[in-house]
């Protein structure tokens, strides 16, 4: 529970002070900058080139997720015709972008990172 909170406030896996990305998460209207390191403990994010192409996997399963809570919401509990739904998951796909880019992407190295603190103890 507490690696979700710290996941959820952009912290950094390895001393929970420093940020990952210089703006929130939460915020749909700026993908923000992410730092290399962290600005607390020095901590490096990308382990090598090419270390978040696995995020895109994350995001994919996030924006699957969301999909299928939008079409609950619209089509079964709201009861919209199938335009109207598949509009509104589009639509939603579409504003969530950057907030699943950068949430992506924190997840990916919280599972790297965690995986690493396994193996040294």
């Amino acid at each position: 529970m507490k690696s979700l909170i710290n996941i959820l406030s952009n912290k950094c896996p390895h001393c929970k002070k420093g940020h990952v990305f210089k703006t929130s998460i939460f915020n749909p209207f700026s993908i923000g900058k992410m730092d290399q390191n962290c600005s607390h403990c020095g901590f490096t994010y990308e382990k090598e080139p090419g270390f978040f192409f696995g995020a895109m996997y994350v995001s994919y399963a996030l924006i699957v997720a969301e999909s299928v809570a939008a079409f609950v919401i619209l089509r079964l509990l709201l009861n919209l015709n199938w335009f109207i739904s598949f509009g509104g998951i589009v639509a939603l796909s579409l504003f969530l972008f950057a907030v699943n880019f950068k949430l992506s992407r924190v997840i990916w190295i919280y599972i790297f990172h965690s995986e690493k603190y396994k193996k040294n103890s």
